[in-house]
């Protein structure tokens, strides 16, 4: 008897160590190490939380925040330029005050050919009313519906616009050149203009009234036959129309292809 205790008190703790490895293989093999896995993440999920960062409803929170401040940013935007159009509009006589119109319709084939707004008849507005933006002249509503208008815009390669350089009311006609720069050609063989002269709409034309700004001239080919031509750098922010006022089409006007072909034959 003594002999046996004392063969447990030196083999005892060995084979209780063998049982409980035994036993843990045992119960893996049954669990497929769930057990194990439940136990690990039990520990380690207080430590993942600490060093992973915000929770998913954490995330969504900021996202949602982020969101909103966007917004925000978008309706200032939007805020600052309708007060600087309503503030141009108001400096305009009352019986030519324009109706503001947002362009919301813009395919990228006809990008410098033609917009949509968002007025139409039933905001008052017709064929033949002009359009302006910050800048100077935009074009001319080529058609309307009630809710909607379609804009010919001055870089439209079809767009005639009777012009005048504003220091020296040496005139021509404009056309669009599908960019931000048009061509003026001159009524004369040798015109008084120079790069850097401001042009506008003239006198002579029908479609538009006299006095709005175009553009600058941004280079002169007094070579060109048979009369010179030049390049003009457009003021309004034709690439990115946004906001455009529209103003009823002029009235009791000479009609510009009449003059222009007046100029040409003379």
């Amino acid at each position: 008897m003594v002999t046996v205790r004392r063969w447990w008190d030196n083999k005892g703790l060995q084979i209780g160590v063998l049982a409980l490895i035994a036993g843990s293989a045992w119960m893996l093999r049954q669990t497929q190490g769930e057990l194990l896995l439940e136990t690990y993440y039990t520990i380690t999920r207080p430590l993942q939380m600490l060093q992973s960062g915000p929770t998913p409803e954490e995330r969504l929170r900021d996202a949602r925040i982020l969101e909103l401040q966007t917004r925000i940013v978008d309706l200032e935007s939007e805020k600052k330029k309708l007060q600087n159009l309503l503030g141009y509009v108001e400096k305009e006589p009352l019986a030519s005050k324009p109706i503001p119109a947002r362009v919301v319709g813009r395919s990228a084939d006809q990008w410098w050919q033609q917009v949509t707004l968002n007025r139409g008849t039933n905001s008052g507005i017709q064929e033949g009313y002009i359009v302006k933006a910050d800048g100077g002249l935009v074009g001319l509503v080529e058609s309307v519906t009630p809710n909607t208008s379609r804009v010919l815009l001055i870089s439209d390669l079809k767009s005639q616009v009777g012009v005048t350089i504003s220091r020296t009311a040496a005139k021509g006609v404009l056309r669009g050149d599908f960019s931000a720069e048009a061509v003026l050609e001159f009524y004369e063989k040798v015109p008084n203009a120079k790069v850097g002269d401001l042009v506008s709409t003239s006198a002579y034309s029908k479609k538009f009234p006299s006095g709005l700004a175009v553009g600058r001239i941004k280079s002169l080919d007094l070579k060109k036959l048979p009369a010179s031509v030049a390049k003009v750098e457009l003021f309004p922010p034709i690439r990115f129309l946004d906001w455009v006022a529209v103003y009823p089409k002029p009235e009791n006007q000479d009609v510009e292809t009449e003059k222009s072909a007046e100029q040409k034959s003379k």
